[in-house]
C-alpha cells in the first residue's frame, strides 16, 4: 500500500526504510529538506491515491495539534490519519473528533522500539475503530517484530497512547530499580568486578531483560559511568502515567517514586535537604554544612 509519513527524524527515518523494505510505498515529509521526499503536506497529499493513510510522527503537542489542523483541510472523507508519536491519550479523543467532522478517520498509535526498531521492528499499541484499523494494518504488520506478538489493537480511540503511555511508566520503574541495585554494588568494597555482576545476571535470572542488556552494554562503554552527569529528563509519559493513578485512584508506588527520582536528578542543591539540615539542626543540635 502507499503510506505518507509526516516527520523522520530518527523513529520516523527508520520507520520509513522498514515499511519500504516490506515492499510498500512511502512517501515522506519532513521540514528538514535533506530528509524529505516531498516540499508540503499538499505535495504528500497530492502523491497519495485514495484512501489516504498518512501517519504523523512529530512531538506531542502544538506539533502534533497543526500537523493534524493542516491534513484536516488537505484530506478527503475516507482517508485515515495515524498519530505515531507520544501524545496523551485525552488529545487522541480530540483529534479524533475533530477528523471525524469531515469523515476523515482516526487511529492513534503508541511506538516502541527507538532506534532499534528498524532492524527489531517496532512494538505497536493502537487505538480506534476496526475500519480505520483495518486500513493502516498491513503498516503495523510491515513495522511490528517478527512472530506472533508485538502488535496489538488496545481499544477505541486513546487506547494504544495510554498502553504506551502505562509501557513508559513500567520502563521508569525497572530502571530505577536496576539504577540503586547498580549503585549499591559500587558503594561497598567487597563487590569488585560491578559489570561483570550485571553480565551474571542476563542468563538464568528472573530480572534479565533487554534493560539489563542495555544496562551492560552501557557498562562496557564506560565502566563506572564517570563520564555522565547524574541527570536524567522525563519525556512527559510518567507524569501522565501518576496523573491517570490519582484519576482511577490506583497506587503506583514504584512508578511514582522513580519519577520523582528523575526530579531529584536536576537539584545539584536540594532545597528539601537545607529544610532537613536546618530541622535537625534545630531539635537535636546536628551539624551542617555551611556553602563554601
Amino acid at each position: 500500500m502507499e503510506l505518507g509519513l509526516v516527520g523522520l527524524g530518527k523513529m520516523g527515518g527508520n520507520m520509513r526504510e522498514r515499511i519500504r523494505r516490506a515492499g510498500h510505498t512511502v512517501v515522506g515529509y519532513d521540514r528538514n529538506p535533506d530528509l524529505a521526499d516531498v516540499h508540503s503536506l499538499e505535495e504528500l497529499v497530492g502523491k497519495l491515491k485514495g484512501p489516504r493513510v498518512v501517519w504523523v510522527m512529530v512531538p506531542a503537542g502544538a506539533a502534533t495539534q497543526s500537523t493534524i489542523d493542516e491534513l484536516s483541510e488537505l484530506l478527503s472523507p475516507g482517508d485515515v490519519v495515524v498519530d505515531g508519536g507520544n501524545s496523551r491519550w485525552t488529545d487522541d479523543e480530540k483529534h479524533a473528533a475533530e477528523l471525524s467532522e469531515k469523515g476523515i478517520g482516526f487511529v492513534d498509535c503508541g511506538v516502541s522500539g527507538g532506534v532499534w526498531g528498524l532492524e527489531n521492528g517496532y512494538a505497536l499499541m493502537y487505538g480506534g475503530d476496526a475500519e480505520n484499523v483495518a486500513k493502516v494494518q498491513p503498516i503495523f504488520d510491515a513495522l511490528k517484530p517478527e512472530g506472533d506478538f508485538g502488535s496489538v489493537h488496545a481499544g477505541k480511540v486513546g487506547a494504544g497512547h495510554f498502553a504506551k503511555m502505562v509501557h513508559n511508566g513500567i520502563e521508569y520503574a525497572m530502571m530505577q530499580a536496576y539504577a540503586e541495585g547498580w549503585e549499591l554494588l559500587e558503594k561497598v568494597d567487597s563487590v569488585t568486578d560491578v559489570r561483570e555482576v550485571f553480565r551474571s545476571w542476563q542468563e538464568g535470572t528472573v530480572i534479565r531483560s533487554w534493560l539489563l542488556d542495555l544496562a551492560v552494554n552501557a557498562l562496557d562503554e564506560d565502566e563506572h559511568l564517570d563520564r555522565l552527569r547524574g541527570y536524567a529528563q522525563d519525556s512527559g509519559e510518567g507524569r501522565w502515567t501518576v496523573e491517570a493513578a490519582i484519576d482511577n485512584a490506583v497506587p503506583l508506588p514504584a512508578i511514582t517514586a522513580s519519577l520523582f527520582a528523575r526530579f531529584a536528578s536536576r537539584q545539584d542543591d536540594s532545597p528539601q535537604m537545607k529544610m532537613i539540615a536546618a530541622l535537625r539542626n534545630q531539635f537535636g543540635g546536628h551539624a551542617v554544612e555551611s556553602k563554601k
